[in-house]
C-alpha cells in the first residue's frame, strides 16, 4: 500500500529491516526508465551513504552498511512516491559531494538539503542550488547552537534567503528557541525536523512543543512528521504520533506540515522500515485530502517541485 492510499491502520505491522542493497557507490543503472507513479507524492527526508566515504571528525554514529541511491529510488517506486529529498547525514559533515552526485544522477527526481558552514562561498551556494539543493540543515543534537546572530552567520543566512532556501533544524524541543527565534529574526524559512523532538516523557506537554505551536502564526515555519521512533517506543509511534500530529494541525495548516520516511532509519533499523513509515502516516491522518496536501502540495511548493521529473 502506497503512502497516498487510504486505509487507516490502528496497529501497523511490526517493523522489518530495511533492504541494504549492493555494497557499492552510486549505482550505475538506477532504473530511470521504470514505471512512474501517477500521483505526485514526495518523501522529504532520507539519507544515502556508503562505507568508505570521508567521515566528519566529530560524529555520534558511524554506519557499517550502505544506503545507496538505487535502493532509495527503488523504495520510492515501490511505495508510489514520485520525488524525494536527500538530507546530508551528520556523519559526513560538510562534504556534500556524495549527495550532490546523487542529485545529478537522479536527473531532477530528487532535491537536497546540505550541511554547510560559514566558510561556504556564494559560488558554492550557487552550484548547489543548480544541483537541486533547496535548504541547509542544522543538526544540533548533542551540539551547541551556533551564534546565528553573529556577522558570519547573518551573511550566510542572507545568501540562503536570497536563493529561496530554508533552514532545517533538528534539536530537542526544549532548545528550539535557541535556533528558531534567531532564524526567524533573520528572515529565514524554518523547517523543524521529527515533530520538533519533544521529550518522550512530556510529549505534547513539552514547553518546547508549545513554543513550536506558537510559531505557526509566523507562516514561515514547517514541521516534519517523521522518525517517531527517535522520540517514542515502537508501540507508541502510531498513537502518540497521531496525538502530536493532531495537536500540530490545531496550530498549523496542512500546508505547513511535511512527511519524511527518515530512510534508512539510522541507529533504528530494527524499529522501522519504509512500509512502516507509510503505515504511520495513515495512522496519524485519516483524511485523504489532508494527507495529500502533506505528501504533495506542501513539499512541492517548498522544494520547487512541479509535476513529473525528466
Amino acid at each position: 500500500m502506497g503512502c497516498l492510499e487510504s486505509g487507516h491502520q490502528k496497529n501497523p505491522r511490526p517493523a522489518r529491516r530495511a533492504p541494504r542493497g549492493p555494497a557499492a557507490g552510486i549505482a550505475g543503472d538506477i532504473g530511470l526508465a521504470q514505471p512512474r507513479p501517477h500521483t505526485l507524492a514526495i518523501d522529504t527526508h532520507a539519507h544515502i551513504f556508503v562505507r568508505g566515504l570521508p567521515l566528519a571528525g566529530v560524529r555520534r554514529y558511524t554506519p557499517d552498511y550502505d544506503a545507496t541511491l538505487a535502493d532509495y529510488l527503488a523504495l520510492l517506486d515501490a511505495h508510489g512516491l514520485r520525488h524525494g529529498v536527500l538530507v546530508q547525514t551528520s556523519f559526513l559533515g560538510t562534504d556534500n559531494s556524495f549527495m550532490l552526485a546523487a542529485l545529478a544522477q537522479a536527473r531532477g527526481r530528487l532535491r537536497g538539503v546540505a550541511v554547510i558552514d560559514t566558510d561556504t562561498t556564494p559560488a558554492e551556494l550557487s552550484d548547489m542550488n543548480l544541483a537541486g539543493v533547496r535548504g541547509i540543515r542544522l543538526n544540533l543534537m548533542g551540539r551547541e547552537t551556533p551564534a546565528l546572530d553573529s556577522a558570519p552567520w547573518q551573511t550566510l543566512l542572507e545568501a540562503i534567503n536570497a536563493l529561496g532556501w530554508h533552514v532545517e533544524v533538528y534539536m530537542p524541543a526544549s532548545r528550539l528557541p535557541e535556533a528558531v527565534t534567531p532564524l526567524l529574526a533573520a528572515g529565514c524559512r524554518v523547517v523543524v525536523d521529527h515533530f520538533g523532538r519533544p521529550d518522550p516523557a512530556l510529549g505534547i506537554a513539552d514547553p518546547g512543543f508549545t513554543y513550536l505551536l506558537d510559531q505557526a502564526d509566523t507562516q514561515r515555519v514547517w514541521v516534519k512528521l517523521s522518525a517517531p521512533y527517535r522520540i517514542w517506543q515502537p508501540a507508541d509511534c502510531a498513537p502518540l504520533g497521531r496525538q502530536a500530529t493532531h495537536k500540530l494541525l490545531t496550530a498549523f495548516p496542512a500546508e505547513r506540515l511535511l512527511w519524511g520516511s527518515d530512510w534508512p532509519h539510522t541507529e533504528n533499523r530494527d524499529r522501522a522500515d519504509y512500509r512502516l513509515a507509510c503505515d504511520w502516516l495513515r495512522a496519524w491522518i485519516d483524511d485523504d485530502a489532508t494527507r495529500h496536501i502533506i505528501l504533495a502540495d506542501t513539499p512541492s511548493a517548498l522544494f520547487g517541485i512541479t509535476g513529473d521529473h525528466p
